[in-house]
């Protein structure tokens, strides 16, 4: 069967109505990426809406060294008392777009309704700012948030790292660089469909040509972009990619979630597998019929409910208890 034939009914819709906003990766140039960005932007600040419940601030704090600062977005619910449990969040982006405010809906949920503080990240992008730059961006914020903790409200010992796709290979990275580093400890991760594996390889890397929110021909831009010519090479290291990472021991527990056709389902597997071979608690969801990023396409879809409420049910047993 093909991908069109396997999809979720409810999915369907909105495959139709979001075509014609796609980029065509296959015809796209690094020229083409800053316009293609403010797009976007202007897009979402147009339909974007406010959220009284949550203190939301932005400020720049010190970046990698010899690097300039990094501008980070915090979301505290209004009224909160005591220091909160927290999450460092990375947005996605394909490795070459995105910015933290595209993701204020959901953090300010998770902050009202868990109550925690969320921390979200504003990176560089690639191709103008390739690997290292993104994950060490992300790291310094991270050692940021965890030397602010007091003045963010932020208990340091109750702290998860998350992100969707691009962002959530970031976060793994991260969470591998910070264990390589000594720290800051994380007591979670939360990856939404991470972008793991440069090499693109996998049968589901191989067979979603053509599906839509992300499939192999814009995978292979994103990690040109990032790496250059050595994607898919010998050459390429685990903080960029953390599915080359030999050892997936000392890691926090995760929560990982794929569609069945998105391409990167078969580096998630594998990625599970492995961090539950190392003594990893992992929880692993391979949704069915379900393409890259559906649940931002189709939100009130009952197939995207059920996906966000067990990463709200996960993000809080981790933080709470």
């Amino acid at each position: 069967m093909t991908w069109s034939q396997r999809i979720d009914p409810e999915l369907a819709a909105a495959v139709e109505l979001w075509s014609s906003m796609a980029s065509d990766f296959g015809t796209m140039s690094f020229d083409d990426l800053p316009a293609m960005r403010q797009q976007r932007r202007e897009l979402h600040f147009a339909l974007a809406q406010p959220h009284p419940g949550v203190e939301i601030s932005d400020r720049w704090v010190p970046g990698p060294a010899g690097a300039p600062d990094v501008r980070v977005r915090t979301y505290r619910p209004k009224g909160a008392d005591g220091p909160l449990p927290g999450l460092y969040w990375v947005h996605g982006g394909g490795m070459i777009a995105g910015f933290p405010e595209a993701d204020d809906e959901m953090l300010c949920g998770y902050a009202e309704d868990i109550g925690c503080v969320a921390v979200s990240v504003d990176y560089r992008l690639a191709p103008e700012s390739p690997h290292p730059a993104p994950v060490e961006d992300c790291y310094a914020g991270l050692l940021w948030t965890v030397h602010s903790a007091a003045e963010l409200g932020l208990d340091p010992e109750r702290l998860a790292i998350g992100g969707g796709s691009a962002g959530a290979g970031i976060a793994a990275g991260t969470a591998l660089m910070a264990r390589d580093r000594g720290g800051p400890a994380l007591v979670f991760q939360m990856l939404f469909y991470p972008m793991l594996d440069d090499r693109n390889t996998t049968p589901s890397a191989r067979e979603f040509t053509d599906t839509p929110g992300w499939n192999r021909t814009a995978n292979l831009f994103g990690w040109r972009a990032l790496l250059g010519e050595a994607a898919g090479g010998d050459d390429v290291d685990h903080y960029a990619a953390p599915a080359r990472a030999a050892d997936l021991s000392g890691l926090p527990p995760a929560h990982i979630d794929v569609g069945e056709l998105d391409p990167f389902r078969d580096e998630c597997v594998e990625y599970a597998l492995r961090l539950l071979r190392s003594g990893v608690p992992t929880a692993l969801h391979v949704v069915p019929g379900v393409f890259h990023g559906a649940e931002l396409m189709a939100p009130e879809a009952e197939v995207s409910r059920r996906m966000k409420e067990a990463r709200f049910a996960a993000l809080r047993r981790a933080l709470t208890g």
